[in-house]
């Protein structure tokens, strides 16, 4: 098939028309919005990726998870970070598409520059041959009517030449030879314009080629750099998904690591508190644990409560004749139940503080509110001292200088 040329295919019978010009030049002119078109698109796209990009890296860096542990933990930093890498390739495609921005501009000016040069030279080529045209037609109008004119005299000149009149028969010939050399001088100056003319017309042929060829090849250019661009374009956002799915493969493969039972392990393992439940709460009877008491329930609280902490006050060094004087001197608090689980332990004397053995600091793990006047109020992570650990779970323990029971559990060895 034959190959078609801009040259060939874009003349005009006018003369003075330039067709075919104007339109090889309007599409160079709808090429260029083309480019900028393309351009926009690239642009709204890389912001686009751009901003998908650094969301996604926000998201991946804000993401908690740490209070997950082992396998299902590993697995979701390794998302995490993936999001992350994610999120940084995309940033990289937004730059690569600026880059490709850029060249397609750069590409569009110099094709611009290279326009401006042969549709300048046309522009002034083409004034120039209507121009000239003008003037020939002009000069070929005078011409003509001077022709007219000296053969209207020739004819004059002849008829008078057979009258009698000398005189005008001589009027009539001078009058026929100067319209004879206004024809002629006409004839000169339609003839010179008519070589400028034809002049300027193979100038303008010429350039009106050369532009063709020029304009040909910026338009296939165009074509091919846009086309190229697609190209490269639409295979990066291949590659980006590609890409994509082979960061989240990493994902799928620590999931396939992630254990339910390994995890759950793990849990019991590190976070067990014990193996053996609490054992049941039995019914204790008041007068049964003091048998032989006639005194009557309040005499019994007494005296329950003088056999429940006689060894603690013991092993302070003190006797069962201290907790008789306290006994006088206070009153059991108000809302005491009638079983009676503690009581007040009061150590008066330096001599029952020396009996002790050395205290030893424990941690408090949680809250503790006292519930009367002979418990003590602790918060967690104070540090107490154990003065005594109670068999039934209430240990006697001092922080700044204060004494009280307190709930064993709620506490551990620092």
């Amino acid at each position: 098939m034959t190959r078609l040329e801009f040259k060939d295919a874009f003349w005009s019978k006018d003369f003075t028309a330039n067709m075919g010009y104007e339109t090889i030049l309007q599409r160079l002119l709808d090429g260029r919005k083309m480019c900028k078109d393309v351009e926009d698109l690239l642009k709204q796209r890389a912001l686009a990726e751009e901003k998908y990009g650094k969301e996604l890296v926000q998201i991946a860096r804000k993401a908690g998870g740490q209070t997950e542990i082992n396998t299902l933990k590993a697995s979701f930093n390794i998302l995490k970070q993936q999001i992350e890498n994610v999120g940084n390739s995309h940033i990289q495609l937004a730059q690569s598409l600026k880059d490709e921005l850029k060249r397609i501009e750069e590409f569009r000016e110099r094709q611009k520059e290279l326009r401006k040069k042969y549709e300048s030279a046309m522009d002034r080529l083409q004034k120039n041959k209507v121009s000239l045209y003008k003037k020939t037609i002009e000069s070929k109008k005078i011409y003509e009517q001077k022709c007219r004119d000296s053969d209207e005299a020739e004819l004059i000149s002849k008829s008078m030449s057979s009258s009698s009149n000398t005189k005008q028969a001589e009027k009539s010939q001078s009058k026929a030879k100067q319209c004879k050399e206004a024809a002629n001088e006409a004839e000169t100056i339609y003839r010179q314009n008519v070589e400028m003319l034809e002049k300027a017309r193979i100038e303008w042929e010429l350039e009106h080629i050369n532009s063709c060829e020029a304009f040909q090849q910026q338009e296939g250019d165009r074509i091919a750099v846009l086309r190229n661009s697609l190209w490269v374009h639409t295979n990066q956002f291949s590659i980006q998904c590609v890409q994509d799915d082979e960061l989240y493969e990493e994902v799928r493969k620590s999931l396939e690591e992630c254990d339910i039972l390994t995890d759950l392990d793990h849990f019991i393992q590190n976070k067990k508190t014990g193996t053996d439940p609490p054992a049941p709460i039995e019914f204790e009877n008041y007068y049964d644990r003091c048998p032989g008491n006639s005194n009557g329930p309040a005499q019994a609280g007494i005296a329950s409560r003088k056999t429940r902490f006689a060894g603690l006050l013991s092993s302070y060094g003190g006797s069962t004749r201290n907790l008789s004087e306290q006994e006088k001197s206070t009153p059991p608090p108000k809302g005491e139940k009638a079983d009676g689980v503690y009581a007040s332990i009061v150590v008066g004397t330096e001599e029952a503080v020396a009996g002790h053995s050395t205290p030893q600091d424990y941690t408090v793990l949680y809250n503790y509110t006292a519930q009367n006047d002979f418990e003590l109020d602790i918060c967690t992570g104070d540090i107490v001292q154990v003065i005594e650990e109670g068999e039934d779970g209430w240990w006697t323990v001092e922080r700044n200088g204060q004494q009280g029971f307190v709930p064993g559990s709620y506490l551990e060895k620092c």
